[in-house]
């Protein structure tokens, strides 16, 4: 595995919309209007439905844990949401190595991470330090 600064994680990217919001609300147990009914969405301020926010953070895990597999550990992770996730869009979660330090517990990796839209709209920005274990 290549940790070294700069490098790009392998993006994770879903397609989103009400049928995968209502499998997150259903986990989450989440039915808020806005995020099911384009008229609550409106009320709202926005084009009609969106999406949680805590599915961005989600898709951050899911491109850290496709990227680490079992040779690593998340050890902290932090998320600042942006903008919305609109109906019928596609997320794709993003990131980089922006620092690499031996420590006695392994080589911890500091990323940087974002979730962006189809539409070139950046919805969360994030940070994780990841451990791999010496």
């Amino acid at each position: 595995m290549n940790l070294e600064i700069g490098t790009e994680l392998p993006p994770f990217v879903r397609e989103t919309g009400l049928e995968n919001w209502n499998r997150f609300a259903a986990v989450m147990d989440e039915f808020v209007p806005h995020h099911m009914d384009d008229e609550a969405g409106k009320k709202s301020g926005m084009p009609g439905a969106f999406g949680m926010g805590n599915l961005q953070s989600s898709y951050m895990h899911n491109l850290i844990r496709d990227w680490m597999g079992e040779k690593g550990r998340i050890r902290n992770f932090t998320i600042q949401w942006q903008q919305p996730n609109l109906k019928d869009t596609v997320v794709t979660a993003r990131g980089r190595i922006t620092a690499v330090e031996d420590t006695s517990a392994g080589k911890e990796v500091a990323l940087e991470l974002w979730t962006e839209d189809n539409n070139d709209r950046r919805l969360a920005n994030g940070t994780a330090k990841v451990v791999f274990s010496a």
